[in-house]
């Protein structure tokens, strides 16, 4: 997959789904402020799971063109949809933990991913916005790594897809440094469930 086709299918998805995204950005923020202040403790799980089924096939399903985004990152991405709405059932009561410093700033830099865009010379719709693969596994694996209970195979599929990050050089999406940053936090919270998993 070449650089010009990665954006080509950037800009289509952008382009139709403007409005849809907005409305996911806003649900999301609202079910993980929910969840951050303990009134709906699942609520930032399901939020999360109904934002990765949409990347999967809204994104890639629809929109994606390459053998590399049908075989694997759709099924990457409906299994993770798929796995954090389990959680949110059979986890529901786990606390949200107040997002530690290193996780506030992983937040923060998710905030600033279209922002970083715009400055990398990028416009709309050929930019990152919120609502994308990247900066929602970004999220995912923030969010979701302050929860005391993990499903390992979910954060194992983020980690994965956080690794990617490394493609910020080969499609000068240098925004997706940040996906990197979070997949390597992926990495230290998998070392830590092993651990905790055999003591």
């Amino acid at each position: 997959m070449n650089a010009q086709a990665f954006w080509n299918v950037i800009g289509n998805y952008n382009e139709q789904t403007k409005l849809i995204q907005i409305g996911l950005l806003i649900f999301l923020t609202l079910a993980i402020t929910l969840s951050y202040i303990g009134k709906v403790n699942w609520a930032a799980k399901f939020a999360l799971g109904i934002t990765n089924l949409f990347i999967g096939i809204g994104f890639f399903a629809w929109y994606g063109t390459e053998p590399i985004q049908k075989f694997f990152a759709l099924p990457l991405y409906l299994l993770c949809g798929i796995l954090f709405l389990y959680e949110s059932w059979h986890n529901k009561n786990d606390l949200l933990e107040k997002p530690t410093s290193f996780q506030s700033l992983l937040i923060v830099l998710y905030l600033l991913y279209p922002f970083i865009s715009v400055v990398l010379g990028n416009s709309f719709p050929q930019m990152v916005t919120y609502i994308m693969p990247c900066p929602i596994v970004s999220l995912s694996i923030t969010v979701y790594a302050g929860y005391k209970r993990k499903n390992k195979l979910l954060l194992l599929l983020l980690t994965i897809w956080g690794f990617t990050g490394i493609k910020s050089v080969i499609f000068n999406a240098y925004e997706d440094i940040i996906l990197l940053i979070c997949g390597f936090y992926g990495i230290a919270l998998m070392v830590n469930e092993i651990k905790q998993s055999k003591s």
